[in-house]
């Protein structure tokens, strides 16, 4: 049966506690409280604000591939029918609880204001409010950057914009299908880079460490976008004000390590070698190995080790158990300490 709000908040609030608990005890240091409050790591922004309607045709259709069977089409069904309008905080009750909670520093996530265009615009809908989707684009900004000087202003010291949308400038299929609506994927790219930074302007920069998390998709073991980061490298690393890229690369559509050459020397690149889509618990002397090939590109000093992605970016999570999944994250703090200490 169904349980009420009250309910609900008390079930998060144990389940968070036994996550900080296990990352404590893991030796995870920037704790994290698993999204457990969120259905999907970008829903946030839609629950904040007035202006989202259901929709009975989806927005856009992305082809997911992965185990399980043939591709599968799916698509979000939540688009934008209003002007925007905040009603809340986007992260508010998050952070109270884990500044209260948190064993250590913690680091708190944000949906980029990039995924909105993308996939909440319905022509015949949204543009009666947003003539274009640059102009939803530039209003969501205004939204995530009054939240992230709230998120600086509470002593949050770790936030991390959660951008898959850029996978859709390595992926010549997607390029093509952006061409083929009218929009310059480079021109999408370069309006991306500026939106992103425009939103972390509103970060005091001293003692905010401040990083953009890049997948290909990620929901029930499936991707929706392969390629290397070669089409983006030298833009998005040399432009995007942040600190650290943590890029997921645990398999072959990541491509190589070379594009890491145009990290800047004052960034860090976060390596995503532990799969969050596969069981498979990868071995120390496998991780070792790709730290080393990386570190051709980037000295090893401003390298670091995650897993590709988070374990559950939806609620349906992947096809991995939790005992696995702890496993995994045991598995990079062992490699973290062999390479620096």
């Amino acid at each position: 049966g169904a349980i009420g709000r009250r309910q609900l908040k008390a079930v998060e609030d144990r389940a968070i506690q036994l996550a900080l608990e296990h990352q404590r005890q893991t030796g995870i240091e920037v704790f994290s409280d698993g999204e457990f409050r969120r259905s999907s790591f970008q829903n946030d922004l839609a629950e904040s604000v007035e202006g989202y309607v259901e929709s009975e045709a989806p927005s856009v259709v992305r082809v997911w591939q992965g185990p399980g069977g043939d591709p599968q089409e799916q698509g979000t069904h939540l688009v934008v029918g209003g002007k925007l309008r905040p009603k809340r905080r986007l992260t508010a009750e998050q952070t109270a609880f884990l500044n209260d909670h948190a064993p250590g520093p913690f680091k708190m996530t944000l949906p980029s204001a990039n995924q909105f265009p993308a996939i909440s615009y319905q022509e015949g809908l949204t543009n009666k409010y947003y003539p274009t989707r640059s102009d939803l684009l530039w209003e969501i900004v205004g939204i995530l950057k009054a939240e992230v000087r709230a998120l600086v202003n509470e002593g949050v010291s770790y936030i991390q914009i959660d951008a898959p949308r850029y996978s859709y400038f390595v992926d010549p299929k997607w390029r093509q299908q952006l061409r083929d609506m009218g929009q310059d994927p480079d021109d999408l790219l370069r309006e991306a880079i500026r939106a992103d930074n425009a939103c972390l302007e509103g970060a005091n920069r001293d003692g905010t460490t401040l990083a953009i998390h890049i997948c290909r998709g990620n929901n029930q073991s499936k991707w929706y976008a392969e390629g290397g980061y070669e089409p983006i490298a030298e833009a998005l690393f040399g432009s995007l004000n942040v600190d650290r890229f943590l890029l997921e690369y645990d398999t072959e559509r990541a491509g190589t390590f070379e594009p890491l050459r145009f990290i800047p020397k004052n960034k860090m690149a976060v390596l995503g070698l532990v799969s969050t889509k596969d069981p498979t618990l990868e071995t120390a002397d496998e991780l070792l190995r790709r730290i080393d090939e990386a570190s051709k590109y980037v000295a090893l000093e401003r390298l670091a080790l995650s897993p590709q992605c988070g374990f559950a970016s939806t609620e349906a999570g992947n096809l991995l158990t939790e005992d696995q999944q702890w496993r995994k994250l045991e598995r990079v703090v062992e490699v973290a300490r062999r390479v620096w200490g």
